[in-house]
């Protein structure tokens, strides 16, 4: 493995009136080991290049690296480099914390926090590990082209461009907004010109932007419950009294939503998040009703609806609202993979010069290079064939699912059947309690999250959000067998 080399210009301190030159660069370099800003084993730079850096002789930094080498700091010679000693004399383990100093009994003062820092909470990121039965809201990553996406990047790195190197409007690269723009008005039923589509990182920071722009503290927000946890962290932290609405087999219970009052509503009409159902077209046309007599805006998360295996597609919420109150977001991180950290949001004309303020103190703009790619991928027309390729795959392993479902799982676990996504639903029988089975479950290597984790108290029966896209069919009949096991297990108690 090769060495470390300390390649950067260090800053010394002043150097005393009359102290010898190589002193002072003793001096110096003993404190940076010390003090572990040059660890073990790293390589210090040639004694010609520390002489042309600080206008000393070579002669000077030889005799400084001699002391160094004597005492026991650092190691090697001429031809094979001098480095940090991995093994300091037995005296440098205990050292003075300056002038003799003594560690403060009295406790730390915490800094002041502002109340929007108490009120938010992490949001855990993903776990790096192997692909189990049943992980949800993960795509299949091992089947993404990734040697293509390697060309283009390449491609695209040989061709750059000053223009590239210096950034993009905050809402995003151009040409990336002209495709997703087209795209969306295609496949989605979004009525949108570029000029009304903001790049952004996936639908969590959409969500964030959205808040900080249009809610105050105390303001109402309208919510599906069970709903998408990541937006109630966001809703919590800017300080939103959230308004939990129960479900049906038609999504939300839109006669359940104060008559007024209520500034925004969250929505995931297309698949609804965990559950699974769509929205059907009447109780959407319901909704954006309501929300032009209350005033408020409808944040529509359209965030898996691409991969679709059933049933009619119905246009998005967005592209039936006449009135300008829909915000609708999509990520390409569900399509393509998690790291990507890139998606867009539609926003109503007269509001975007407000969100495009926003966005310009908070990230500026997007990665550029990332957004270069992602829109040669497009235009390409990888991105369609890749949605396709992937549909299949992700049908054929629901269709695995079910039939194990039928197969195995009869009495104890019933499961939906969606429309479209990459999870679903799966309904415990039996009185069955959601964390007990998802201990249990786990005891056997296999992935379950209760529905109760979602919700707001308004579950009427205990179950899981179980995902399928990123398992190939073999671990789903394994899980499927495991899982049989452990809710046999919990009935027998």
């Amino acid at each position: 493995m090769a060495k470390r080399v300390t390649a950067f210009e260090r800053m010394l301190p002043p150097r005393s009136s009359g102290m010898p030159a190589y002193r002072w660069l003793y001096a110096a370099l003993r404190d940076d080991i010390l003090k572990g800003r040059l660890s073990p084993g790293a390589r210090l730079p040639a004694t010609r290049d520390l002489a042309g850096q600080y206008g000393l002789s070579r002669g000077t930094i030889v005799s400084a690296f001699d002391q160094l080498k004597a005492e026991g700091y650092v190691e090697g010679g001429v031809g094979s480099g001098t480095y940090v000693s991995k093994i300091l004399p037995e005296e440098l383990l205990h050292v003075a914390r300056g002038d003799g100093a003594k560690p403060s009994t009295q406790r730390r003062r915490q800094p002041n926090i502002s109340d929007y820092g108490r009120r938010v909470r992490l949001i855990p990121g993903y776990k790096v590990s192997s692909i189990r039965a049943f992980r949800p809201n993960l795509p299949a990553v091992d089947l993404f082209p990734m040697t293509l996406w390697a060309q283009i990047t390449a491609r695209c790195l040989r061709r750059v461009s000053k223009n590239l190197l210096i950034g993009c409007d905050s809402l995003g690269h151009l040409p990336l907004r002209q495709a997703v723009a087209q795209y969306l008005s295609t496949s989605r039923g979004v009525k949108c010109v570029p000029e009304q589509v903001a790049i952004v990182s996936g639908v969590q920071e959409g969500l964030d932007l959205v808040a900080r722009a249009f809610l105050n503290p105390g303001d109402r927000v309208c919510m599906e419950s069970p709903g998408y946890f990541g937006a109630y962290r966001v809703f919590e932290a800017i300080g939103a009294k959230i308004c939990a609405v129960g479900l049906d087999e038609e999504g939300m219970k839109v006669r359940d939503l104060p008559a007024r009052g209520s500034r925004l509503v969250y929505v995931t009409p297309a698949h609804q998040f965990p559950l699974g159902t769509t929205m059907s077209l009447p109780r959407r046309l319901q909704l954006l009703e309501w929300a032009r007599k209350a005033g408020a805006l409808i944040f529509e998360d359209d965030y898996d609806s691409e991969y679709r295996y059933s049933g009619r597609p119905i246009p998005a919420l967005q592209g039936l609202d006449c009135s300008g109150l829909v915000l609708y977001a999509g990520t390409f991180n569900k399509v393509l993979f998690p790291s990507l950290r890139l998606g867009y949001l539609v926003i109503p004309p007269e509001l975007v010069n407000h969100f495009e303020a926003i966005k310009s103190i908070a990230s500026r703009h997007a990665p550029l290079l990332e957004q270069v790619v992602l829109t040669e991928f497009i235009s390409e027309g990888h991105f369609g064939r890749h949605i396709r390729h992937m549909r299949a795959v992700y049908a054929e392993r629901f269709s695995v699912l079910m039939e194990e479902a039928r197969r195995r799982l009869a009495g104890l676990l019933e499961i939906s059947n969606i429309e479209a996504g990459l999870q679903t639903t799966g309904w415990l029988c039996g009185g069955i309690d959601g964390e007990s089975a998802a201990n249990a479950a786990a005891k056997r290597d296999v992935t379950l999250i209760p529905l109760s984790r979602y919700g707001r108290g308004l579950l009427n029966q205990e179950g899981f959000h179980l995902g399928f896209a990123a398992v190939d069919t073999r671990e789903i009949r394994r899980g499927a067998r495991e899982l049989a096991i452990a809710l046999e297990s919990l009935l027998l108690r």
